[in-house]
Protein backbone atom coordinates (compact mmCIF):
# COMPACT_ATOMS: atom_id res chain seq x y z
CA UNK A 1 0.00 0.00 0.00
CA UNK A 2 1.64 3.27 -0.97
CA UNK A 3 2.21 5.75 2.22
CA UNK A 4 2.35 9.75 0.96
CA UNK A 5 4.66 11.57 3.15
CA UNK A 6 5.73 15.68 2.82
CA UNK A 7 9.88 16.59 3.19
CA UNK A 8 10.82 19.42 5.43
CA UNK A 9 14.77 19.44 4.35
CA UNK A 10 16.97 21.98 6.10
CA UNK A 11 19.96 24.45 5.15
CA UNK A 12 23.60 23.63 6.14
CA UNK A 13 26.37 24.06 3.99
CA UNK A 14 28.08 21.12 2.87
CA UNK A 15 26.51 19.34 5.83
CA UNK A 16 23.45 18.99 3.17
CA UNK A 17 25.34 15.44 2.75
CA UNK A 18 23.58 14.25 5.28
CA UNK A 19 20.68 14.98 3.47
CA UNK A 20 21.81 13.48 0.73
CA UNK A 21 22.15 9.99 2.27
CA UNK A 22 18.85 10.40 4.50
CA UNK A 23 17.37 11.10 0.76
CA UNK A 24 19.18 8.33 -0.91
CA UNK A 25 17.57 5.40 1.14
CA UNK A 26 14.51 7.15 1.39
CA UNK A 27 14.15 6.82 -2.22
CA UNK A 28 14.60 3.23 -2.81
CA UNK A 29 11.13 2.56 -0.58
CA UNK A 30 9.42 2.15 -3.56
CA UNK A 31 5.48 2.59 -1.70
CA UNK A 32 6.82 6.15 -0.13
CA UNK A 33 5.23 8.88 -2.41
CA UNK A 34 6.21 12.23 -1.88
CA UNK A 35 3.62 15.43 -2.20
CA UNK A 36 5.99 18.26 -1.55
CA UNK A 37 8.84 19.35 -0.68
CA UNK A 38 10.14 22.64 1.45
CA UNK A 39 13.73 23.44 1.53
CA UNK A 40 16.37 25.29 2.80
CA UNK A 41 19.96 26.57 1.36
CA UNK A 42 21.65 23.32 0.75
CA UNK A 43 18.29 21.43 1.50
CA UNK A 44 16.57 23.70 -1.48
CA UNK A 45 19.16 22.14 -3.47
CA UNK A 46 18.92 18.55 -2.80
CA UNK A 47 14.89 19.13 -3.26
CA UNK A 48 15.51 20.25 -6.92
CA UNK A 49 18.24 17.48 -7.58
CA UNK A 50 15.65 14.92 -6.59
CA UNK A 51 12.69 16.37 -8.18
CA UNK A 52 14.51 16.65 -11.36
CA UNK A 53 15.78 13.06 -11.24
CA UNK A 54 12.56 11.76 -10.41
CA UNK A 55 11.29 12.92 -13.15
CA UNK A 56 13.95 12.21 -15.94
CA UNK A 57 14.64 9.11 -14.70
CA UNK A 58 12.68 8.00 -11.73
CA UNK A 59 13.44 6.98 -8.61
CA UNK A 60 17.00 5.37 -9.24
CA UNK A 61 17.34 8.64 -11.59
CA UNK A 62 17.05 10.64 -8.39
CA UNK A 63 19.55 8.63 -6.69
CA UNK A 64 22.23 9.06 -9.44
CA UNK A 65 21.61 12.98 -9.94
CA UNK A 66 22.44 13.44 -6.03
CA UNK A 67 25.06 11.60 -6.22
CA UNK A 68 26.71 13.36 -9.34
CA UNK A 69 25.50 16.72 -7.67
CA UNK A 70 27.71 16.07 -4.21
CA UNK A 71 30.62 14.78 -6.38
CA UNK A 72 30.57 18.30 -8.42
CA UNK A 73 30.11 20.51 -5.16
CA UNK A 74 33.28 18.22 -4.05
CA UNK A 75 35.29 18.48 -7.73
CA UNK A 76 34.57 22.29 -7.95
CA UNK A 77 35.61 23.46 -4.44
CA UNK A 78 37.66 25.97 -3.51
CA UNK A 79 39.81 26.32 -0.48
CA UNK A 80 42.06 24.00 1.37
CA UNK A 81 41.59 20.83 0.15
CA UNK A 82 42.24 17.87 3.29
CA UNK A 83 45.63 16.32 3.65
CA UNK A 84 44.25 13.11 4.91
CA UNK A 85 42.88 12.04 0.85
CA UNK A 86 45.74 10.50 0.24
CA UNK A 87 44.67 7.68 3.20
CA UNK A 88 42.74 4.89 2.75
CA UNK A 89 41.63 5.08 6.19
CA UNK A 90 40.51 8.70 6.81
CA UNK A 91 40.61 10.23 10.10
CA UNK A 92 37.93 10.60 12.54
CA UNK A 93 35.40 13.88 12.18
CA UNK A 94 36.42 15.52 14.88
CA UNK A 95 40.23 15.43 13.34
CA UNK A 96 39.09 16.58 10.16
CA UNK A 97 37.05 19.12 11.52
CA UNK A 98 39.70 20.72 13.97
CA UNK A 99 41.87 20.51 10.97
CA UNK A 100 39.44 22.58 8.90
CA UNK A 101 39.04 25.32 11.89
CA UNK A 102 42.30 25.69 12.27
CA UNK A 103 44.25 25.51 8.72
CA UNK A 104 45.51 28.90 7.99
CA UNK A 105 43.25 29.07 4.96
CA UNK A 106 39.72 28.73 6.81
CA UNK A 107 40.83 31.32 9.37
CA UNK A 108 42.55 33.75 7.14
CA UNK A 109 39.41 33.40 5.29
CA UNK A 110 36.96 33.88 8.50
CA UNK A 111 38.93 37.14 9.70
CA UNK A 112 38.58 38.59 5.78
CA UNK A 113 34.32 38.08 5.64
CA UNK A 114 33.91 39.67 8.97
CA UNK A 115 36.59 42.73 7.86
CA UNK A 116 35.17 43.10 4.76
CA UNK A 117 31.94 42.57 2.81
CA UNK A 118 31.09 40.36 -0.28
CA UNK A 119 30.84 43.92 -2.25
CA UNK A 120 34.80 44.90 -1.78
CA UNK A 121 35.61 41.24 -1.85
CA UNK A 122 34.04 40.04 -4.77
CA UNK A 123 32.34 42.90 -6.91
CA UNK A 124 31.79 40.78 -9.78
CA UNK A 125 29.38 38.70 -7.49
CA UNK A 126 30.75 35.72 -8.83
CA UNK A 127 29.11 32.34 -7.39
CA UNK A 128 30.17 28.93 -8.19
CA UNK A 129 27.11 27.12 -7.64
CA UNK A 130 25.13 29.29 -10.24
CA UNK A 131 26.45 27.45 -13.27
CA UNK A 132 26.43 23.96 -11.60
CA UNK A 133 22.58 24.87 -10.58
CA UNK A 134 22.02 26.11 -14.17
CA UNK A 135 23.40 22.70 -15.51
CA UNK A 136 21.89 20.18 -13.40
CA UNK A 137 18.24 21.62 -12.77
CA UNK A 138 15.30 21.20 -15.30
CA UNK A 139 13.34 23.49 -13.86
CA UNK A 140 10.30 23.25 -15.88
CA UNK A 141 10.53 19.76 -13.89
CA UNK A 142 11.23 21.22 -10.37
CA UNK A 143 8.33 24.12 -11.16
CA UNK A 144 5.41 21.94 -13.13
CA UNK A 145 3.42 18.61 -12.52
CA UNK A 146 3.40 15.89 -11.92
CA UNK A 147 6.34 15.88 -9.60
CA UNK A 148 6.15 16.77 -5.44
CA UNK A 149 5.17 20.75 -5.54
CA UNK A 150 8.32 22.35 -4.50
CA UNK A 151 8.63 25.22 -2.10
CA UNK A 152 12.20 27.38 -1.38
CA UNK A 153 12.69 29.43 1.47
CA UNK A 154 14.96 32.32 1.47
CA UNK A 155 14.80 35.58 4.01
CA UNK A 156 13.51 39.16 2.74
CA UNK A 157 16.56 41.64 4.07
CA UNK A 158 14.15 44.48 3.72
CA UNK A 159 11.15 43.29 5.63
CA UNK A 160 13.20 40.36 8.03
CA UNK A 161 10.49 38.34 6.97
CA UNK A 162 10.32 34.59 4.91
CA UNK A 163 9.77 34.15 1.49
CA UNK A 164 8.96 31.39 -0.21
CA UNK A 165 9.36 30.63 -3.47
CA UNK A 166 7.02 27.82 -5.65
CA UNK A 167 6.06 27.17 -8.79
CA UNK A 168 7.11 29.48 -11.50
CA UNK A 169 8.83 31.48 -9.36
CA UNK A 170 11.67 29.13 -9.27
CA UNK A 171 14.66 30.04 -10.55
CA UNK A 172 18.02 29.18 -10.18
CA UNK A 173 18.30 32.67 -8.49
CA UNK A 174 15.64 31.35 -5.69
CA UNK A 175 17.96 28.68 -4.82
CA UNK A 176 20.75 30.92 -5.02
CA UNK A 177 18.96 33.30 -2.51
CA UNK A 178 17.87 30.50 -0.16
CA UNK A 179 21.67 29.62 0.30
CA UNK A 180 23.07 33.05 0.50
CA UNK A 181 25.18 33.55 3.32
CA UNK A 182 25.69 37.64 3.69
CA UNK A 183 28.87 37.55 4.67
CA UNK A 184 30.26 35.11 2.12
CA UNK A 185 27.71 36.43 -1.02
CA UNK A 186 26.28 39.60 -2.07
CA UNK A 187 22.47 39.50 -1.59
CA UNK A 188 20.25 37.99 -4.60
CA UNK A 189 17.78 40.66 -5.87
CA UNK A 190 15.15 39.20 -7.22
CA UNK A 191 12.19 41.57 -8.82
CA UNK A 192 14.27 44.56 -7.53
CA UNK A 193 13.96 42.99 -3.51
CA UNK A 194 17.21 41.69 -1.98
CA UNK A 195 17.34 38.13 -0.16
CA UNK A 196 19.70 36.56 2.57
CA UNK A 197 19.69 32.52 3.34
CA UNK A 198 16.68 31.08 4.46
CA UNK A 199 17.88 29.59 7.45
CA UNK A 200 17.56 32.62 9.16
CA UNK A 201 13.72 32.57 9.06
CA UNK A 202 13.07 29.77 8.05
CA UNK A 203 15.31 26.19 7.90
CA UNK A 204 13.04 24.95 7.10
CA UNK A 205 9.23 26.90 6.83
CA UNK A 206 6.93 24.12 7.59
CA UNK A 207 3.51 26.43 6.87
CA UNK A 208 3.73 26.17 2.90
CA UNK A 209 2.70 22.36 3.62
CA UNK A 210 0.18 22.97 6.04
CA UNK A 211 -1.78 24.98 3.47
CA UNK A 212 -1.08 23.72 0.54
CA UNK A 213 -0.63 20.09 0.75
CA UNK A 214 -3.22 17.56 1.30
CA UNK A 215 -1.37 15.24 3.42
CA UNK A 216 -0.84 15.84 7.21
CA UNK A 217 2.78 13.63 7.77
CA UNK A 218 6.04 16.02 7.50
CA UNK A 219 9.57 14.57 7.53
CA UNK A 220 12.05 16.79 8.57
CA UNK A 221 15.24 15.83 7.92
CA UNK A 222 17.91 17.37 10.09
CA UNK A 223 21.35 19.13 9.88
CA UNK A 224 21.54 21.71 12.65
CA UNK A 225 21.79 19.89 16.38
CA UNK A 226 19.36 20.22 18.38
CA UNK A 227 20.77 19.67 21.23
CA UNK A 228 24.82 20.14 22.13
CA UNK A 229 26.33 18.51 25.75
CA UNK A 230 28.75 20.92 27.31
CA UNK A 231 29.12 24.56 27.41
CA UNK A 232 31.03 25.95 24.23
CA UNK A 233 34.62 28.19 25.60
CA UNK A 234 36.49 28.65 23.13
CA UNK A 235 35.86 31.03 19.95
CA UNK A 236 35.13 28.52 17.34
CA UNK A 237 32.98 26.72 19.66
CA UNK A 238 30.70 29.58 21.05
CA UNK A 239 30.38 30.78 17.07
CA UNK A 240 29.73 27.21 16.20
CA UNK A 241 26.57 26.62 18.61
CA UNK A 242 25.24 30.54 18.04
CA UNK A 243 25.13 29.14 14.34
CA UNK A 244 23.11 26.00 15.36
CA UNK A 245 20.94 27.67 17.52
CA UNK A 246 20.10 30.48 14.85
CA UNK A 247 19.59 28.23 12.52
CA UNK A 248 16.88 25.93 14.61
CA UNK A 249 15.53 29.01 16.68
CA UNK A 250 12.96 29.18 13.34
CA UNK A 251 11.78 25.47 13.25
CA UNK A 252 11.80 25.24 17.20
CA UNK A 253 9.19 28.50 16.96
CA UNK A 254 6.89 26.19 14.26
CA UNK A 255 7.24 23.30 16.06
CA UNK A 256 5.81 25.16 19.27
CA UNK A 257 3.01 26.76 17.08
CA UNK A 258 2.14 23.02 15.62
CA UNK A 259 2.14 21.58 19.41
CA UNK A 260 -0.21 24.01 20.45
CA UNK A 261 -2.46 23.57 17.80
CA UNK A 262 -2.38 20.08 18.19
CA UNK A 263 -3.86 20.34 21.56
CA UNK A 264 -6.10 22.47 21.05
CA UNK A 265 -7.34 19.95 18.45
CA UNK A 266 -7.47 16.49 20.86
CA UNK A 267 -8.79 18.55 23.57
CA UNK A 268 -11.96 19.57 21.29
CA UNK A 269 -11.17 23.34 21.93
CA UNK A 270 -11.23 23.61 18.31
CA UNK A 271 -13.06 21.96 15.35
CA UNK A 272 -10.72 19.27 14.25
CA UNK A 273 -12.52 19.22 10.84
CA UNK A 274 -11.47 23.38 10.22
CA UNK A 275 -7.85 22.76 11.76
CA UNK A 276 -5.01 20.97 10.28
CA UNK A 277 -3.59 18.10 12.66
CA UNK A 278 -0.02 17.57 11.43
CA UNK A 279 1.80 14.48 12.02
CA UNK A 280 5.92 15.36 12.30
CA UNK A 281 8.60 12.76 11.96
CA UNK A 282 12.29 13.24 12.32
CA UNK A 283 15.64 12.12 10.44
CA UNK A 284 17.97 13.31 13.36
CA UNK A 285 21.73 12.51 14.73
CA UNK A 286 22.90 14.85 16.66
CA UNK A 287 25.48 12.80 17.79
CA UNK A 288 27.18 12.64 14.33
CA UNK A 289 25.77 16.37 13.12
CA UNK A 290 27.54 17.15 16.18
CA UNK A 291 30.92 16.04 16.19
CA UNK A 292 31.31 18.71 12.58
CA UNK A 293 31.95 22.17 13.12
CA UNK A 294 30.92 25.08 11.18
CA UNK A 295 34.12 25.41 9.02
CA UNK A 296 33.16 21.74 7.42
CA UNK A 297 29.86 23.28 6.47
CA UNK A 298 32.21 25.82 3.62
CA UNK A 299 34.71 24.17 2.75
CA UNK A 300 33.28 20.75 0.97
CA UNK A 301 35.94 17.48 1.80
CA UNK A 302 35.58 14.56 0.31
CA UNK A 303 35.86 12.26 3.32
CA UNK A 304 33.64 15.03 5.50
CA UNK A 305 31.21 14.72 2.71
CA UNK A 306 31.53 10.83 2.87
CA UNK A 307 31.20 10.59 6.41
CA UNK A 308 27.94 12.55 6.46
CA UNK A 309 26.21 10.73 3.95
CA UNK A 310 26.56 7.12 5.45
CA UNK A 311 25.46 8.99 8.38
CA UNK A 312 22.31 10.31 7.05
CA UNK A 313 21.38 6.61 5.13
CA UNK A 314 21.96 4.96 7.91
CA UNK A 315 19.68 6.93 10.16
CA UNK A 316 17.16 7.29 7.51
CA UNK A 317 17.14 3.62 7.80
CA UNK A 318 16.71 3.18 11.08
CA UNK A 319 14.43 5.87 11.08
CA UNK A 320 12.08 3.85 8.30
CA UNK A 321 12.47 0.32 10.51
CA UNK A 322 10.96 1.59 14.04
CA UNK A 323 8.73 4.30 12.42
CA UNK A 324 7.93 3.64 8.95
CA UNK A 325 4.46 2.56 10.13
CA UNK A 326 3.51 5.25 11.55
CA UNK A 327 2.94 7.68 8.27
CA UNK A 328 -0.71 8.14 8.10
CA UNK A 329 -1.77 7.23 11.63
CA UNK A 330 0.41 9.43 13.71
CA UNK A 331 3.53 11.37 14.98
CA UNK A 332 6.59 9.63 15.91
CA UNK A 333 8.33 12.59 17.43
CA UNK A 334 7.29 14.03 20.65
CA UNK A 335 7.00 17.74 19.77
CA UNK A 336 7.47 19.04 23.29
CA UNK A 337 10.59 16.72 24.50
CA UNK A 338 12.41 16.58 21.22
CA UNK A 339 11.79 20.50 20.55
CA UNK A 340 10.14 22.71 23.36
Amino acid sequence: MTKTINLALQGGGAHGAFTWGALDRLLEEEDLEYEAITATSAGAMNAAMMVTGLAKGGRQGAKDLLSEFWHKIVERAAGPSSPFTMFAMPPDPATLSGFYEYSPAYMMGDWLTRTFSPYQLNPLNINPLRDLLEEMVDFEEVCGEPGPKVFINATSVRHGRPKVFTGDEITVDAILASACLPYLFQAVEIDGEPYWDGGYVGNPAIYPLIYNAKCRDVLIVHINPIEREGTPKSAGEISNRINEISFNASLTREMRAIDFVQHLIDDGVIDKDKWKRMRVHSIRDDATMATFNVATKITPDWNVINELRDAGRSTADAWLKAHKSKIGKTDSVNIKKDFL
